[in-house]
């Protein structure tokens, strides 16, 4: 197999070959029109100074040998009608009449005229150029040939100079393209090592190269790349270490969920299959039936909180903008939960307040702050109603500081509390029914001295 330095040099220098064939050819064919022009215009120059003799000298055959003894120029004088008036290179007897000639034909309509044709008289390639003058009342043309193999011997020797500088180009371009292929070679071989070793997961951190723009910006961008894989691999372990951990965590979630679910299913269990398998007096059958009732709602409460949590999460939740009064909102759900929590005392203060939002989903808001409260607190509870927003107050065991800023995440929940009477999704469904509303939640706490929890209605 061939290196690329070779197939490089290979197909520049077949490149450079067939181009140089291609000029080669294309400077003959244009030289040789030069020369040719150039002889045409010679051979009119010296027509006009044959006719400046014939003027005064009438005796053409002398002229015309004379001509081609000095000149070695075949010369004609041809008549109006085409016969020969004299001509240097054959016994104008010979000779057939020239009226039709392609020359003399030019020469009649235009005053000059010219062709490249092949004489039989010579048996030569020759150019003919011929010219029409008036000698006294006749009219006569004077045509002059010259043979071309004078003309292509010249341009022979021309072209073959040319042909040996461009050999000699040719060889000092193999050389530079043979240098410049080993180079270019040298420098894919350091790319291809330093690509095997980022394929090898070795710590190649930079490539150089100054050989040429290209190379360089080749290398700076394969330095980048490894930087790049290496931050990434970085990040990949450290990720592998997070999913771990969130696995773990998962675990621990669905573990708590379940246990949660399991308390309310065994209670409706147990006392079903009293119901079904025993005979019981009809206060106590009564009283079981409001256990599974209770432990029924429960059960689907959770199951509505998980939904909620989800539809919030996904950004699903739809929300009703209306006008309604907070103050009467709190109030109904202050009742609702003394009904719960009988032996607590829940404080309200503030005034009447309309603001624009969802009116079930802010009870929802209310209810488990207020809710939180109760649980973590055992003196009363205030909750305080103003223009700028709500807040919720207990003098109960507080909130560590570390722990403030994680409080609203999902199943979170703080180590003395972990999985107690609980999803841990209350303040997480809170915190996204704000952010619906544009409101903002802010919490202050103090650890066994209590905590503060604002909906702020300016965000």
């Amino acid at each position: 197999m061939l290196k690329l330095h070779q197939i490089y040099i290979r197909k520049s220098l077949s490149l450079f070959i067939f181009l140089s064939i291609l000029m080669t050819a294309i400077f003959y064919y244009w030289i040789r029109d030069f020369y040719l022009q150039k002889t045409k215009e010679e051979l009119l120059k010296d027509i006009e100074l044959i006719y400046l003799i014939a003027k005064e000298n009438r005796d053409f055959n002398a002229l015309a040998l004379k001509i081609k003894k000095d000149l070695n120029l075949r010369i004609t004088f041809i008549l109006e009608d085409g016969d020969i008036l004299a001509e240097s290179d054959k016994d104008k007897k010979y000779m057939d009449n020239h009226k039709n000639r392609p020359e003399v034909v030019i020469a009649r309509l235009e005053g000059f005229g010219y062709s490249v044709r092949h004489s039989n008289t010579l048996n030569k390639e020759l150019l003919y150029v011929v010219k029409r003058y008036k000698i006294g009342d006749e009219t006569i043309y004077i045509r002059l040939a010259k043979p071309l193999n004078e003309i292509n011997e010249s341009l022979f020797y021309l072209v073959l100079r040319v042909v040996g500088v461009i050999v000699l180009f040719a060889v000092m371009l193999f050389l530079i393209f043979y240098k410049i292929g080993l180079d270019i070679e040298r420098e894919i071989q350091t790319i291809l090592r330093f690509l095997k070793s980022l394929i090898k997961k070795r710590r190649v951190f930079e490539i150089d190269s100054n050989f040429s723009k290209e190379f360089s910006q080749i290398a700076k961008l394969l330095s980048k790349i490894s930087r790049i894989l290496t931050k990434q691999e970085n990040y990949r372990e450290k990720y592998l270490s997070k999913l771990e951990a969130s696995n773990r965590e998962k675990e621990n979630i669905i573990s708590a969920i379940s246990h949660e679910f399991k308390n309310p299913i065994a209670v409706i269990e147990g006392y079903s299959q009293t119901l079904l398998e025993d005979e019981i007096d009809e206060r106590i059958r009564e009283r079981f039936l409001k256990k599974i009732s209770k432990n029924a709602k429960k059960l689907v409460k959770m199951i509505d909180t998980l939904r909620l949590a989800v539809k919030l999460e996904d950004k699903k939740q739809s929300i009703n903008f209306k006008e309604f009064d907070i103050y009467e909102s709190v109030k109904e759900v202050i009742e609702d939960l003394k009904e719960s929590f009988k032996d607590r005392e829940i404080i309200l203060k503030g005034e009447s307040l309309f603001i624009k939002g969802d009116k079930i989903l802010m009870e929802i808001v209310i209810k488990n702050l207020i809710e939180n409260a109760l649980k973590y607190s055992e003196d009363e509870v205030f909750v305080f109603v103003d223009k700028e927003g709500i807040s919720v107050k207990d003098k109960g065991i507080g909130i560590k500081e570390e722990e403030i800023k994680n409080i609203t995440n999902k199943f979170y929940r703080s180590d003395k509390n972990v999985w107690s009477n609980s999803l841990g999704l209350g303040l997480f469904i809170v915190s996204n029914i704000i952010k619906l509303h544009g409101f903002r939640l802010e919490i202050q706490s103090i650890l066994n001295k209590g905590s503060i929890f604002s909906v702020k209605f300016t965000s």
